[in-house]
């Protein structure tokens, strides 16, 4: 929606715009942390902010309190000034105000909510009455106490309850101009527009308290004349939201030595806070309700963790119970580093303020979360879930710390949904950042566009950034009743933009990566990468976002940020136009002056070979920046592994048919692509070749198959080799055994018989021991083994499928069963993923 807000479009063509170098925008870093302004520097700031109301109509009552400060792009200063009237702060109303070194203003930002406060304001606008009477019928103390009877009248305060009076504009929804008989389905964000209707004065309650098992934290706003509950929203910031390093390995940690001990503490990033420095603390399963960072992690030695997952009941201090610390120092030392060097922005609050992680809240805590009482985050051990310290989920708490200390996000409706979204996106970029390799100045790809799927027993993911309606509840564009979901689902579309603004998007409509908002040419739009994408997002979360922030606003902001970082028409602000569309904020627009990028310069030929023979495909390409990445189709469907100038198959007689097709993707930021024709392989007869696998490629389901058939389908967390389907022994993380098998029948007078199928092997396991096991055997009808064809296990594991091939023709004459039994042991999962099982005759 948009805020109907004449004087912000007066305000804002009134000021100069930073200055913009291209060639520069990547070396925009933030400035280090500085003392806040004096409080002579802060009476100028507002004597000028004053000076330029009333040149817009506003009466000496007017007024700006400075609410906080944070650094800008080096020479620059962000302060955030709270709009007044008679003293009272204005709920909502707020400018964010860029100053150079010089105290000049740069660049104002306003949402403006102050207009017909006043009589003399009657003239600028609005139909709202004056509001005259600015006495509360009841004190700040009784505000509390009827907040706390009507939320948790038995709850304890963890944090000292807060009542500010203040003036709340209430606003009502209209449909702009042009818009007034669209249909309700074809609204776009922008067709709607946030009007004043009246003003009430309120208290705005904020109520941090434990309630029997559980953290009740409020905000409300309560009419301070009648009592009644304007409005009330949750205000713990978490990651798993409503309803329903053992990820990275060996890694370096910094700690602190004092005489023989170790502590978890990084004195090299952030300073002072509670710790004095960055730690990880235990909270030795204090309870959810009323949890209690208890002290620093310790240790005889600087060996650290199990990387097991934790065992429930299990000491917090020994070797397992350290490993959800070392998880939560890696992804704090990660989030700092990836905010640091990248952004120059440093710690949580730009200012360098250390912060910590508690570890173990709770008994099998199935969440996250920040606490804005203590700037700190807690992290539950899991029990749907595996232990909460996943890099992305960190990065997702740390980033609620970013948005508390600047725009300050409210955690309900539309704009909660861009907080949630804030979090999400600034996790995903430090997953980038870390996993490769977690240093240098720029956010790299490698990211997985799914949140929290780590943490996951199941596969599945907590969000899909690039589809959020994967997860049965989050939409993918913006509609007219988004603010009324759940922060953690409203977020979807906004996740959505980052991903097509990042990526771009697919112009087939049967991908995931499709929008149908996107009309105008190319109907793929282009991305920018990860780096300029989150560049702009930082930018308008801290100069630009206001408190309320909706969708349409954060278009605009989102815009502004990219056209002040990359210049006016750049394909940056192009981009970031499209990215809105394609979520139904915003009209599309073509895309112009996108430089030429890589192309087809060699297109794969047909092949035609008989059964069991091999078929290759090659693809050659130009243009753009190499080196080049590719991608193999078949019939339309990614083929895992083939990534390749060359794909080469053996041929199956129910492989003749398929068309393969590749995908080339250079290496520019943002980088294009290019798509092959397709080629076509046709399979002869091949001199009686047989197929003596039934449903080899398990796209039939258990068809043929006996044993653990459970495990043949189409699952999340895994991919086919060919087609959709394939089985999936493992993955478990627990004690179990899995077989498949098969009978089959290899003819007296066969003179070949060749077995093969695709094996994909990843694992948990961090050792170089065998855990796991996938053997694959010959067996009689009866069920002993005639012979072991191969053993693999954890350390097997590699990236893709891998083609593996059996001579067999020593069981000719005999009905033998194929047997692929898996064995995985108490913990840490190892999958072996196989699929196009073949045994051809001849």
């Amino acid at each position: 929606m948009n805020l109907r807000m004449t004087l912000i479009a007066a305000s804002i063509a009134a000021l100069p715009l930073m200055a913009h170098n291209p060639a520069q925008a990547n070396g925009q870093l933030m400035a280090a942390p500085a003392g806040q302004a004096s409080p002579q520097e802060n009476a100028g700031l507002v004597a000028r902010l004053k000076a330029r109301g009333g040149a817009l109509g506003l009466d000496a009552a007017h007024g700006f309190a400075i609410a906080a400060q944070h650094p800008g792009v080096v020479g620059t200063r962000i302060t955030r000034a709270q709009h007044t009237y008679n003293g009272l702060r204005i709920y909502g109303s707020e400018s964010v105000i860029v100053t150079n070194d010089a105290g000049e203003i740069v660049s104002e930002s306003v949402a403006d909510r102050r207009a017909g406060l006043s009589a003399k304001d009657g003239a600028r606008g609005t139909a709202a009455a004056p509001l005259a009477d600015l006495a509360p019928a009841f004190g700040a103390a009784e505000a509390i106490d009827k907040v706390v009877k009507a939320v948790a009248p038995r709850g304890l305060h963890r944090w000292e309850p807060q009542a500010e009076l203040m003036i709340y504009p209430v606003m009502k929804t209209v449909r702009a101009a042009g818009a007034e008989n669209k249909a309700e389905a074809a609204l776009n964000a922008m067709d709607l527009e946030q009007v004043l209707d009246h003003y009430e004065l309120a208290y705005l309650v904020k109520t941090r308290m434990a309630d029997k098992r559980k953290l009740v934290y409020r905000d409300t706003i309560l009419n301070a004349k009648t009592g009644a509950v304007l409005k009330q929203w949750e205000a713990l910031q978490t990651v798993v939201g409503t309803g329903n390093s053992q990820y990275n390995g060996a890694v370096p940690i910094n700690t602190t030595l004092s005489g023989s001990t170790y502590s978890m503490k990084d004195a090299s990033r952030g300073v002072g806070g509670k710790f004095g420095a960055m730690a990880i603390t235990n909270a030795n399963h204090s309870p959810e309700s009323n949890p209690n960072p208890g002290s620093v992690y310790t240790n005889s030695s600087n060996v650290w963790g199990d990387g097991q997952q934790y065992i429930s009941g299990g000491s917090t201090t020994n070797a397992n119970g350290q490993t959800a610390a070392v998880n939560a120092m890696w992804g704090l030392m990660n989030t700092y580093d990836a905010l640091k060097n990248v952004l120059g922005w440093q710690s949580l609050d730009g200012a360098n303020t250390s912060t910590y992680i508690a570890a173990h809240v709770d008994n099998d805590y199935d969440n996250a979360f920040f606490d804005p009482g203590c700037k700190c985050m807690y992290i539950g051990d899991g029990s749907s879930f595996k232990s909460l310290g996943s890099l992305d989920v960190i990065g997702h708490e740390m980033s609620h710390g970013v948005t508390d200390a600047t725009s300050n996000l409210e955690y309900s409706g539309e704009s909660g949904g861009l907080n949630e979204s804030s979090s999400d996106i600034g996790g995903d970029m430090v997953e980038a950042y870390a996993r490769a390799g977690g240093t240098g100045t720029t956010i790299p790809g490698g990211n997985d566009w799914m949140m929290g799927v780590e943490i996951s027993k199941t596969g599945q993911p907590l969000r899909w950034m690039y589809k959020p309606s994967k997860d049965g509840k989050s939409p993918n564009a913006w509609s007219s009743s988004i603010g009324n979901l759940n922060v953690h689902y409203s977020s979807g579309p906004n996740n959505r933009m980052f991903y097509f603004l990042s990526q771009g998007s697919n112009a087939s409509s049967s991908s995931d990566y499709y929008s149908s908002y996107l009309n105008k040419s190319p109907a793929a739009m282009t991305g920018i990468g990860n780096d300029k994408a989150f560049r702009i997002w930082f930018k308008a979360n801290t100069t630009k976002f206001t408190q309320l922030t909706n969708y349409a606003d954060a278009r605009n902001k989102v815009l502004q940020a990219a056209e002040e970082l990359y210049g006016v028409g750049s394909k940056e602000a192009t981009a970031v136009k499209r990215a809105y569309a394609a979520i139904n904020v915003g009209a599309d627009v073509d895309e112009s002056g996108v430089p030429g990028g890589v192309s087809i310069s060699t297109q794969p030929s047909s092949v035609t070979v008989a059964p069991g023979g091999s078929a290759s495909f090659t693809v050659g390409a130009s243009g753009g920046t190499a080196p080049y990445s590719y991608k193999w189709l078949r019939n339309g469907a990614v083929i895992s592994g083939a990534t390749a100038p060359t794909y080469t198959l053996t041929a199956q007689t129910a492989d003749s048919g398929a068309v393969f097709s590749a995908t080339v993707t250079d290496s520019a930021s943002p980088a294009s692509s290019a798509t092959s024709s397709g080629a076509t392989l046709t399979v002869t007869g091949g001199g009686g070749s047989t197929e003596r696998v039934a449903n080899g490629g398990f796209e039939s389901g258990a068809t043929g198959w006996g044993g653990s058939t459970g495990v043949i389908g189409s699952y999340a967390g895994q991919t086919a080799y060919e087609g959709t389907k394939f089985a999936w022994l493992g993955g478990n993380g627990n004690s179990a055994t899995e077989t498949l098998t098969q009978s089959v029948a290899i003819p007296a007078a066969a003179t070949s018989a060749t077995l093969s199928f695709a094996l994909h092997i990843d694992t948990a396991e961090t050792e170089a021991v065998v855990y796991d096991k996938l053997v694959v055997t010959v067996k009689s009808s009866s069920g002993a083994v005639l012979g072991t064809l191969a053993t693999y296990s954890n350390k097997n594991a590699a990236s893709g499928y891998q083609m593996r091939s059996f001579d067999l023709l020593a069981y000719k004459g005999q009905t033998v069963r194929l047997s692929f039994a898996m064995t995985e042991d108490a913990s840490l999962q190892t999958s072996f993923v196989v699929d196009k099982v073949s045994l051809l005759t001849q």
